[in-house]
């Protein structure tokens, strides 16, 4: 705990730990509930409590409260519960990689644990085994804004692993924040990939009644088992209730939303499919289905690449060393995908250098045009590469995955601009 010295000596002589049911009482107010670890952003003479409504509360402590013990915490094992497969039934690996999806709470603290064992995962939805064989194991134990091309890498190697091993389908639980970067990376990993690779998070935990982490993990099954349909995919919500999921192409489905069950959508292009709760499904569009074959996981990445945002006033000599030191640019630009001027000369002397330069919009909806107006074929004359209705972050996990499988600027310029995973299109539809 990080509590103060003196906080924490007083918690030691009476023997309270975390979990510990504690009796505060303070200027006449009595507090029970059990013993939280310290919050990074409280005093550390604020002690947490988790009380019967489920809420915290912080008390600061003084000279005069007191501090007493009702209950001591129940020390639990978590034990692995063997899981029985049967014959006649597809087989679907979840590999977990974190967040809250792939959480267990601890009921003795209130604590949520970002690791689950087998038996957890295929437990905590057994209606899933009435239709596929499940295994299951942790291969990180981290939150997804931690997630860097490292994991990608071995995530892609553990994906085809286990589809060369024999598995259906696998089925990735991620941390929403950075779902979609992952999602991106495993389809240009990944490639042709004959078995469906889904990835699926919550946007609620697991200790609140509404947490949509059961459903989504549920439509993930049944859209594995009953699409036939090969390829990477993101799995969430797409209404506020709980009876409606979409499923998204992953180089094409973006988080809009920071706590909205339904904050996944599909950007440029339709969900591949709805399910509702019944687990009745329309497939929306085509694409390649399920076959016999190997996966193959081509998992180099040039991490000299980064992303960023055009803005009013950006300053081409604040960004010069970034355009000079790096490999790969995305500019998400504005509009059509524009710059200012003077941002101009800085690229046209990256690009000379043997810096990928590539424009997107930061509109995220419509596609990239640099011929309409004088900047844009500015641009165009200073070597830039767009890619016409491709996400930012899309284009960032692209470029860093095209620059490390090509032997030149000019030959990762024309594997830029080519679609390889449904990444792009210069195609509209009503319903987008």
């Amino acid at each position: 705990m990080s509590y103060s010295e003196s906080l924490s000596g007083t918690l030691s002589a009476i023997g309270a730990t975390e979990g510990t049911r504690l009796r505060v009482s303070k200027e006449g107010r009595v507090f029970e509930g059990t013993l939280m670890p310290h919050h990074e952003f409280s005093s550390p003479d604020v002690l947490i409590l988790k009380v019967k409504s489920g809420y915290n509360v912080g008390i600061a402590i003084t000279d005069s409260t007191v501090i007493e013990v009702i209950e001591q915490p129940v020390q639990r094992t978590r034990s692995e519960q063997p899981v029985e497969f049967r014959e006649g039934l597809p087989k679907i690996v979840l590999i977990g990689t974190g967040g809250t999806i792939a959480s267990y709470v601890d009921y003795r603290t209130g604590a949520v644990h970002p690791a689950l064992s087998t038996s957890d995962m295929v437990n905590a939805v057994p209606e899933i085994r009435e239709i596929a064989n499940i295994d299951a194991r942790v291969l990180f134990s981290i939150f997804s804004e931690n997630m860097d091309p490292a994991h990608w890498q071995e995530l892609a190697q553990a994906v085809a692993d286990e589809i060369n091993g024999g598995a259906d389908a696998v089925i990735i639980p991620h941390g929403t924040d950075t779902m979609g970067y992952t999602a991106a990376a495993l389809s240009f990993m990944l490639g042709d990939v004959p078995k469906p690779v889904i990835l699926v998070g919550a946007q609620r935990s697991s200790d609140r009644p509404s947490s949509d982490a059961s459903s989504n993990l549920m439509a993930c099954a049944r859209f594995a088992t009953k699409a036939d349909r090969a390829g990477v995919y993101v799995v969430m919500h797409d209404t506020p209730g709980d009876d409606s999921f979409a499923v998204h192409l992953g180089t094409r489905v973006r988080k809009m939303h920071t706590s909205r069950r339904d904050a996944f959508h599909s950007i440029n292009a339709l969900p591949v499919a709805h399910l509702d709760a019944s687990g009745r499904m329309e497939v929306r569009t085509d694409g390649p289905a399920v076959r016999d074959g190997k996966a193959v996981a081509r998992t180099a990445m040039e991490r000299s690449c980064v992303l960023l945002q055009y803005y009013p006033g950006m300053d081409p000599e604040l960004f010069e060393p970034i355009f000079m030191k790096s490999k790969g640019v995305v500019i998400a630009g504005s509009g059509l995908g524009h710059v200012n001027e003077g941002m101009i000369p800085l690229i046209r002397r990256a690009t000379e250098n043997g810096t990928v330069v590539v424009v997107t919009s930061q509109c995220l909806n419509g596609r990239t045009n640099l011929n309409v107006y004088n900047t844009g074929r500015d641009m165009l004359k200073a070597g830039v590469v767009t890619v016409l209705d491709m996400l930012p972050e899309t284009a960032y996990v692209k470029l860093m995955w095209v620059l490390a499988n090509t032997s030149s600027p000019e030959e990762a310029r024309e594997m830029m601009a080519t679609p390889l995973a449904d990444e792009m299109s210069d195609r509209r539809t009503i319903d987008e």
